[in-house]
């Protein structure tokens, strides 16, 4: 029996993490468009909401953007998204795309990030956007 009568591990088929958006367009746009990852999901006008699914890097773990006209609250620094790529040559041939749209790299509040070889750029909305180059779990 599992402690406290709890399962150890939740069996998640899924994950998807929900974020406000105020520029729907222009972030589906750097997500799918420049960054590459996949337009899984869109709606519109669904009770008075407008979205975008977009899949990391599939349908296992995905990132919705909404939209309903409401205020959207300013992202911190630590308002981040980070995309493991496994090396940095990845994070270079990523990052290419994101620098020819116009992005610059920001500093990370937190220096682990660049002292670690990782890239990083916001998103429309100012979400930071990490590129690492290792894969999780793998780091040396």
């Amino acid at each position: 029996m599992p402690k406290n009568g709890r399962l150890s591990e939740l069996p998640l088929a899924n994950v998807r993490f929900a974020r406000p958006t105020a520029k729907l367009a222009e972030c589906r746009r750097f997500y799918h468009e420049v960054l590459g990852l996949p337009v899984i999901a869109e709606f519109s006008g669904h009770a008075g909401y407008d979205g975008v699914v977009i899949g990391l890097p599939d349908e296992a773990v995905q990132l919705e953007l909404v939209h309903d006209g409401g205020a959207v609250p300013e992202p911190s620094p630590e308002n981040q998204v980070v995309l493991y790529l496994g090396d940095t040559a990845a994070v270079e041939g990523a990052a290419a795309p994101v620098r020819a749209a116009g992005h610059r790299t920001v500093v990370t509040a937190n220096p682990y990030w660049s002292d670690r070889g990782a890239v990083a750029f916001e998103d429309p909305d100012g979400w930071v956007v990490i590129l690492a180059p290792w894969a999780y779990g793998q780091e040396g």
